[in-house]
C-alpha cells in the first residue's frame, strides 16, 4: 500500500490524544481530572434540543442545499447583524459540519507549493496541520506573554511576503485566551491596504465569551477588508454543541460557489436535524449563553487566582474563551514533560503548550471548563507537588 505523501505533512489536535489517554487512565481506576478538552461542561439548552428533535419528528432527515437550509443562512445574517453590527447577504453564508471545515476549506483554497499563509502561533493546532498538508509555508505570527498573547500589528505586516496568500487571525484565542485590542486591529487593517491580494481568515468562534470589558472586534467592522474577508464561526462553543459538528463560514460572494462546491464533494450538506436546531440557538433565548459566560468568568479568576500560588507557575488573566496558558519556565520541565507529569503523577489532563506551536514552549495550557470544585482540587494538587518537587527554587 503506498499513501499519498502529502499525508505525512498533516498534523493532529493533541487535546484528542490527550482526551483518550485519560479516559484510560480512568477505566484503570484512576481519578483524572480534566482540564484538556476545550469544550464547555454544560449541556446543550433543552430549547435546542427540542428543536432537532421535532425537526427529525417532522421528517427533517434527507439531503439539504450544499450551503445549507435558506431559515438558518437567514438567522445567521440576523444574528451578524445584531452581535457585529454588519449586514450581510445570506448568500455568503455556508452552512458546514464544525468550525474546522471553514478553516479547512479556506486554507486548502490559498494553500500550495510556492505560497505562504500566516497563522498564530501559539494558536489553534489545525491551523499549522492543514497548512503544512496543502503544501503551503506556514509562517508564524508570534503571541507573546508580554503582549497579552495579542499580535503586534506591525511585526505581522513585516512578515508579508508577494507569496503571502493568506493570514489566520482568533480573538479570542485559543490556547491562550487572549484577546485583540482594537488599535491593533486597525492598524493591521491599514497595512493590509498595501496588499490587497491577500485573504484574511478570521476565527471567531469564542467572540461571545468575553470578561471584564474585554471588546471583542469582528474584522467583519473593517469595510475595505470585506471583499477578501472570510469570517469563521458557529454554535460549538456559544451554545454547548460540540458534538452537533455544526458550524458556518461567511464568504465573499464571488468564492460561494467554490465553498459549496467543495462541501458538496467532501460531505455533500450538513446534517439536517442540526440545521434546524442551529436556528433554535440563534434565534430563541440567550439566558444560557450568559450563564455559561459568568460560570466561565468565575473559574477564570479562580485558576489564575490558585495557578499563582504554585511555585515555578505564573498566568496572566485571560479577557476570552475560557482557557488559560500558564508559564511554567519557574518549574524547569519543558511543556512535554510537564504535559506527562501532570497526567502520568497527578491526574491531571493539561495540554503542553508546543501542541500549539514552536512559541508555546514553556507554558502549558489549562481549559476551565470544568467545575470550579476540580479546578481547585486539580490546583491543589500540583501546588503540594510543587513544594515536594522543590518547583521554582533556584538551583
Amino acid at each position: 500500500m503506498q499513501l499519498a505523501s502529502g499525508l505525512a505533512r498533516l498534523g493532529t489536535e493533541s487535546a484528542f490524544e490527550l482526551l483518550a489517554r485519560a479516559k484510560v487512565l480512568e477505566a484503570q481506576g484512576h481519578d483524572i481530572i480534566n482540564l484538556g478538552i476545550g469544550q464547555p461542561d454544560f449541556r446543550t439548552p433543552d430549547h435546542i434540543v427540542e428543536a432537532g428533535q421535532q425537526a427529525l419528528a417532522d421528517g427533517h432527515h434527507g439531503y439539504t442545499p450544499g450551503n445549507g437550509i435558506l431559515p438558518l443562512r437567514e438567522a445567521v445574517a440576523e444574528d451578524v447583524a445584531k452581535f457585529r453590527a454588519v449586514e450581510i447577504n445570506p448568500d455568503q453564508v455556508v452552512i458546514v459540519p464544525g468550525g474546522k471545515v471553514t478553516m479547512w476549506y479556506a486554507i486548502l483554497m490559498f494553500g500550495e507549493p510556492g505560497a505562504e499563509i500566516m497563522y498564530p502561533n501559539p494558536g489553534f493546532p489545525i491551523y499549522e496541520s492543514v497548512i503544512n498538508y496543502s503544501g503551503a509555508k506556514a509562517v508564524p505570527i508570534p503571541l507573546r506573554e508580554e503582549n497579552q498573547f495579542a499580535f503586534d500589528a506591525e511585526e505581522v505586516l513585516d512578515k508579508v511576503t508577494s507569496a503571502t496568500r493568506l493570514v489566520i487571525l482568533n480573538s479570542p484565542a485559543n490556547p491562550t485566551g487572549g484577546v485583540v485590542p482594537r488599535e491593533q486591529f486597525d492598524r493591521l487593517v491599514r497595512g493590509l491596504e498595501a496588499h490587497p491580494e491577500v485573504m484574511v481568515l478570521s476565527d471567531e468562534i469564542y467572540s461571545r465569551l468575553l470578561y471584564e470589558g474585554a471588546e471583542f472586534v469582528s474584522l467583519l467592522e473593517y469595510e475595505s477588508l470585506r471583499d477578501r474577508l472570510i469570517i469563521l464561526d458557529g454554535w460549538s462553543k456559544t451554545y454547548a454543541m460540540t458534538g452537533w459538528r455544526i458550524g458556518y463560514g461567511v464568504w465573499p460572494e464571488p468564492l460561494v460557489d467554490i465553498v459549496t462546491r467543495l462541501n458538496i464533494n467532501s460531505v455533500s450538506c450538513t446534517n439536517a436535524a442540526t440545521q434546524f436546531a442551529a436556528i433554535a440557538a440563534l434565534s430563541g433565548p440567550q439566558d444560557s449563553v450568559a450563564e455559561m459566560a459568568r460560570a466561565f468568568d468565575e473559574r477564570r479568576k479562580l485558576i489564575v487566582q490558585e495557578t499563582n500560588l504554585i511555585p515555578g507557575f505564573s498566568s496572566i488573566l485571560p479577557q476570552g474563551a475560557f482557557y488559560t496558558m500558564p508559564n511554567i519556565t519557574g518549574t524547569g520541565l519543558a511543556a512535554k514533560q510537564m504535559e506527562t507529569f501532570l497526567l502520568d503523577e497527578l491526574g491531571i489532563a493539561a495540554v503542553a503548550g508546543t501542541s500549539f506551536g514552536a512559541y508555546g514552549e514553556g507554558y502549558i495550557r489549562f481549559s476551565y471548563a470544568n467545575s470550579s470544585e476540580n479546578i481547585q482540587r486539580a490546583m491543589d494538587r500540583i501546588r503540594e507537588r510543587a513544594v515536594t518537587e522543590n518547583w521554582g527554587k533556584e538551583s
